[in-house]
């Protein structure tokens, strides 16, 4: 580790913060409609980007810093348990494919901005889709936060995020909050498309160096396999148990396949990516981008190498955090390693922008217009989604600034576990309508709690708490708590959907018709508004 600060690299790195905040101004006048007081502008960027736009949007979005930054950091830690990753976003693609054009088309169609919209004009009920919009909101914010955390971690190890003051100590990463809140208040969703650009050819460049210089440092893959392979086999004195493995073991492939399905199912319904999809201009956008898109996965494996090059560097850090960063100033030129804390910084930026737009989407108009005000025009709901995204920016950032990190990450991996609740309303409901709402709604709360309470009772890797894997339930196999809290949620849905269709139950209005879930943009578009529900009404829960 290097004294003191790396000016070199902390001078680059500034040239491309200020660069991508130039861009992020930019932005607001970039392919800017007449009217750009509304959510479909300020918050899905007019629905008009293209294929290569939605391609690098939906990378900046989903490949985050925080996915530079845990991915190796997983494999520096545990070994071969950390690669999870690579196959579950391969399988992800094969499964968004069946779905996300019907949702571009029918949000196209009806005018919906995000899935709870979706979700009440399908079941007409305010109170499945309040669910799904809680959901949404509780599963962003620690994932905002998690991309601070990528940008801290690249301060500290450049030198400046240390010292007693905890003002100095936190300025650096206050200023950054600072830019990405006022782009973002201004330009929308523009922002981080534009800078997504330039956030993943940063990234592309430094792997692709790092997988052919860091090996040339270290000796060779074979050295490095060799140099990991001794330091995972080497037992812990504390526990008696190894560090990891190069390769999982047969206790550990219950647990490592069903994290990958579980996460695969879940990768594309959280808010920030669906607001990315319902941004592409037609629906053959979405079809090109689920085909092009697993580029990103082979990205994403070689990425993870660097787990096994940090172990055989011998990097040494209390924060498994840290690893890649340290990682990077040890190996590359000052000049180099400031790309790459840039790439990583710029990687926070996008992600973290389209999150907290997505969450700010979601709370105004699921919340704020279908219970405190119906009536807002959409000049109002676009100024309270400007507000509100400030406003999850500044939670994410207290939490980071006033919470153990490892809470964070905690609280992100059980954000996984909730979103998979809300694959039977959103997905079930893009192919059927044979699920009553409340049914629904009883699967998703039973599926909640039990995720929550397993994920609580289970400890992870540096906690008492929120681990991801527990004994399921009649198997006997250690597998994924939010796969397991999935299939009790369908069935409580089955049945009970089954009780209410026998009782007689009256259920909500369909807004929907079979032909929009195939529509295009070339299609006449309703462009409806959700009408209030009332109480006594249909829809009306």
């Amino acid at each position: 580790m290097k004294d003191g600060v790396n000016g070199v690299a902390l001078t680059v790195f500034i040239i491309f913060f200020l660069g991508v905040t130039v861009m992020g101004f930019y932005a607001a006048r970039w392919r800017r409609a007449e009217n750009a007081d509304n959510l479909d502008e300020w918050g899905l960027g007019g629905r008009s980007f293209g294929t290569w736009i939605t391609w690098f949007l939906l990378g900046g979005d989903l490949y985050t810093a925080y996915t530079f930054v845990a991915v190796p950091a997983a494999v520096y830690a545990g070994g071969a348990a950390g690669f999870f990753a690579v196959p579950y976003t391969i399988l992800c693609y094969p499964l968004v494919f069946t779905f996300l054009p019907r949702l571009w088309s029918v949000s196209h169609k009806h005018g919906y901005v995000t899935s709870s919209d979706f979700v009440r004009g399908r079941f007409g009920s305010r109170g499945l889709s309040l669910a799904l919009a809680l959901t949404g909101i509780l599963a962003t914010m620690p994932y905002i936060a998690l991309q601070l955390v990528g940008i801290q971690a690249v301060l500290d190890v450049m030198g400046i995020g240390g010292g007693s003051n905890w003002f100095m100590k936190d300025l650096p990463l206050l200023i950054a909050f600072g830019v990405l809140a006022a782009y973002t208040y201004s330009s929308g969703l523009r922002a981080p498309a534009l800078i997504a650009f330039v956030k993943d050819a940063l990234i592309y460049i430094v792997i692709a160096v790092a997988i052919i210089y860091i090996p040339m440092r270290l000796g060779g893959f074979d050295h490095i396999f060799a140099k990991a392979g001794e330091a995972f086999s080497a037992k812990n004195p504390d526990t008696g148990k190894p560090r990891g493995a190069l390769a999982t073991g047969p206790d550990a492939q219950w647990a490592y396949a069903t994290l990958a399905l579980g996460s695969a199912m879940a990768l594309f319904l959280y808010p920030h990516s669906v607001t990315a999809v319902l941004s592409s201009k037609n629906r053959n956008v979405i079809r090109r981008n689920t085909t092009i898109l697993p580029l990103y996965s082979l990205m994403l494996g070689l990425l993870a190498m660097l787990g096994f090059m940090a172990v055989a560097a011998g990097i040494k850090v209390k924060n498994g955090q840290l690893a890649i960063p340290q990682l990077f100033e040890d190996m590359f030129p000052d000049w180099f390693t400031g790309v790459a804390f840039a790439a990583i910084g710029i990687g926070a930026l996008v992600p973290a922008a389209i999150m907290s737009i997505a969450a700010a989407n979601l709370f105004t108009r699921n919340i704020y217009k279908d219970f405190l005000r119906p009536d807002a025009s959409p000049a109002h709901e676009a100024k309270v989604s400007k507000l509100a995204s400030l406003l999850v920016k500044v939670g994410a950032l207290v939490f980071v600034l006033t919470m153990d990190k490892t809470v964070a990450i905690n609280f992100q991996l059980l954000g996984g576990i909730w979103i998979l609740q809300t694959v039977p309303a959103l997905v079930g409901g893009l192919f059927t309508r044979w699920f009553h709402r409340w049914a629904l709604l009883a699967g998703w709360a039973v599926g909640m709690v039990y995720g929550t309470w397993r994920a609580y009772d289970t400890p992870s890797a540096t906690q008492d708490h929120f681990g991801n894997t527990n004994l399921i339930p009649f198997i006997g196999e250690k597998g994924y708590i939010g796969l397991t809290a999935f299939a009790l949620n369908v069935l409580v849905a089955v049945v009970l959907t089954f009780v209410f269709k026998a009782l007689g139950t009256p259920d909500g209005v369909d807004q929907t018709k079979a032909s929009d879930y195939t529509a295009d943009a070339g299609d006449p578009g309703v462009q409806v508004e959700l009408p209030p529900a009332t109480a006594g009404a249909p829809g009306g829960h």
